[in-house]
């Protein structure tokens, strides 16, 4: 008997997905194991894998659709069965569904619209229908201020959210006003970072080049090592404590940014780092990272150097209750054993969640980080 498989739930959080790619058209014999479609969710990209045998007999999302989960994806079954009882048992579905819609729009239709005669002769010259557009006069009469305001705000090119990126607005906006955000900013002397970073990269083959963000990520592992009160998160009966080092690293994507983690940085040296993060951050961008490859973290690194940005200040990636902002290094006077000189400094930005996080704490932690990069030879030890 034909099965009908339905959109997959791939995350905790997951709603509705999107379809990428069919990796099988109708037709296409299936098994136990094959990656049926690419799916897109509000998290990343995922393959889906099928758990079942049979003929692809039909496809009821298309590339580029979305539906919501539990919503019929496919349909699965013998060679030559008839399912048509099932297709039309669906297609009926959406058709009371569609007529619904199209009722409800007749109704709109029939309303008398009321619209003043220069409003009236502005919407056909920039050819727009009356009604598509709200009056705000006396029983909704439409005004020329009206048209006015249409023009300007909904003749604009529109794009539909992603999943990502309606993720990312949700999780940003709960985070900014759940968490009483406060800011710590710092400058260090890059002198001898960017000697050591030299150095090292003179002993590496190209492949493996240790980049800024690299020595960064593991200065603040170690330095969370020194202040554990810092790696944790807020919880409205306790304060949870984490007892593994997992930073995130924010990578910019084309749908907004993602943050693959580094499980257990503070046990790895700067190569595993390293290679750690390219990896992650290329399937970041080709949207193959899997979920729980950016769950988990008890802190987060945003590095927006490599832009020319010299500061900014972050919003908190909760649960994590602080976040590194850091800049580029930048060639300016600085002083020096009372002397005026050439140096490299670098700004960062800590972001605290008030609630847990006080400031001299912060202070403290932040302090860390500056001493480590100040002599990065230490982190090695």
């Amino acid at each position: 008997m034909a099965e009908i498989i339905s959109m997959p739930q791939l995350s905790d959080t997951m709603k509705e997905g999107t379809v990428i790619k069919w990796n099988k058209k109708i037709g296409d014999q299936v098994s136990e194991g094959d990656i049926l479609a690419e799916i897109e969710t509000d998290k990343a990209t995922q393959d889906f894998e099928i758990d079942t045998n049979g003929i692809l007999l039909f496809i009821g999302v298309k590339e580029g659709e979305t539906t919501r989960v539990n919503d019929v994806l496919a349909i699965i079954g013998k060679e030559g069965e008839d399912i048509s009882h099932m297709i039309s048992k669906l297609q009926s579905s959406k058709k009371e569904k569609n007529e619904v819609n199209f009722n409800q729009k007749n109704l709109e239709k029939n309303k008398k619209i009321f619209i003043s005669p220069v409003a009236k002769k502005m919407a056909k010259k920039i050819g727009v229908s009356i009604d598509k557009i709200k009056g705000s006069g006396e029983y909704g009469r439409i005004t020329k201020k009206d048209i006015e305001f249409y023009e300007k705000t909904e003749l604009n090119k529109n794009i539909l959210h992603s999943s990502i990126r309606k993720k990312i607005a949700k999780h940003l906006t709960y985070s900014k006003f759940s968490a009483p955000h406060y800011y710590l900013f710092s400058e260090i002397n890059a002198d001898k970072l960017m000697n050591f970073r030299k150095n090292l990269n003179e002993k590496l083959s190209l492949e493996e080049k240790i980049s800024f963000n690299d020595i960064i990520i593991k200065a603040v592992a170690q330095s969370l090592i020194k202040h554990p009160d810092m790696n944790v998160s807020w919880d409205d009966e306790k304060i949870i404590i984490h007892p593994n080092i997992h930073i995130g690293v924010a990578v910019a994507i084309k749908d907004g940014l993602i943050v693959p983690v580094i499980k257990n940085a503070d046990k790895k040296s700067l190569l595993q780092i390293s290679k750690e993060i390219k990896d992650k951050a290329l399937r970041s961008k080709s949207k193959k990272i899997q979920p729980e490859e950016i769950e988990n973290s008890t802190f987060t690194v945003s590095n927006l150097g490599m832009y020319g940005i010299e500061s900014f200040t972050s919003i908190i990636n909760t649960p994590n209750t602080s976040i590194l902002s850091v800049g580029s290094i930048v060639v300016r006077p600085i002083v020096k054993n009372n002397k005026i000189e050439i140096g490299n400094v670098m700004k960062m930005t800590l972001s605290c969640d008030h609630r847990i996080i006080d400031g001299a704490k912060g202070s403290e932690y932040i302090h860390s980080i500056k001493n480590f990069l100040e002599d990065p030879i230490t982190i090695l030890f």
